[in-house]
């Protein structure tokens, strides 16, 4: 069992640094909203006076913060992870950030002999929750086996993806599909309620042909029960997809879909629905269309 650092509490960062307690690993918590470090200490971590303690007292520092600026601030600042970790350490940064951030910090980690991957996870609370994560790491091959059982404890689908950034680059990709998805599928729905039909009805009659998606199968019953609690929001969806067009940009690639998926989501944020689970993509088209969709009232 190791000793692991643990710094980001939120949403994702407690369900999971719970599952490394529950495999039997020593964490060390820290974060600066001392309610969410309290109630990680409660769960059984122990307490973390900063970052650059938590580098100095674990040999893997797991983050799992909001973006790469807040990840740069983390690992490479004044009192950082990096100021206090030895030697032969490792940081694996789980957050979902731009690629060349990733390998900006991997190439000031090398410098002080750190390793680096970085590991970011699709699936949202619930599989946070489950330990069923999806894990997409960049890294090094020798470095990827030495912690792939710890991933394990997180996730279900622990894959390398390539060398440093390619884990970003490939969540970048789940990005643009899940939400591209989520905004299809509320086209589709909303036709469909448009015209009559009981949205169950029409997600139970094709989830089992080619439209069916893990997508679907999570966020449709969300949709329709009008249960918009955040399991990964649309602010946090608009960060990816912003990413994804500046990756894009960096490698002279168009991808309009993505465009407009995100001027969607910014609108979104504009009505102050940026905290609503990503689902809520699909009250774009509802206002649009002035239509909600949702199962017919059985009133008389």
């Amino acid at each position: 069992m190791a000793t692991v650092g643990f710094i980001g509490l939120g949403i994702m960062g407690r369900p999971m640094l719970k599952n490394l307690l529950k495999a039997g690993h020593t964490v060390i918590a820290y974060g600066r909203n001392p309610n969410k470090l309290d109630a990680c200490v409660a769960d059984g971590a122990e307490r973390g006076a900063s970052n650059r303690d938590v580098g100095s007292r674990a040999s893997i520092i797991i983050t799992m913060l909001p973006d790469g600026p807040e990840v740069e601030e983390v690992v490479l600042g004044e009192n950082g992870i990096l100021d206090g970790c030895k030697p032969g350490s490792l940081i694996i940064d789980m957050s979902s950030i731009n690629p060349l951030v990733s390998q900006k910090i991997a190439a000031a980690c090398a410098v002080k002999k750190v390793d680096f991957l970085d590991a970011p996870v699709s699936g949202g609370e619930p599989k946070a929750i489950e330990g069923t994560l999806a894990i997409m790491v960049g890294g090094s091959e020798e470095t990827f086996h030495k912690v792939e059982p710890l991933l394990q404890s997180m996730g279900s689908s622990v894959t390398l993806t390539g060398p440093v950034g390619a884990g970003n680059t490939t969540k970048l990709a789940n990005q643009i599909m899940v939400a591209c998805n989520i905004a299809a599928m509320g086209e589709a729905l909303a036709l469909a309620t448009r015209c009559g039909l009981d949205p169950n009805v029409v997600v139970n009659a094709v989830k089992s042909g080619l439209a069916g998606s893990a997508v679907l199968n999570a966020k449709a019953p969300m949709l329709i029960a009008r249960n918009f609690k955040p399991g990964f929001t649309i602010r946090l969806h608009q960060k990816d997809l912003r990413n994804a067009l500046a990756t894009a940009g960096t490698n002279r690639m168009f991808l309009p879909l993505t465009a407009i998926v995100q001027q969607m989501l910014l609108s979104l944020m504009g009505d102050g629905k940026g905290e609503l689970d990503h689902s809520a993509i699909a009250t774009f088209v509802e206002e649009l269309s002035h239509i909600e969709i949702k199962a017919p009232s059985t009133e008389p």
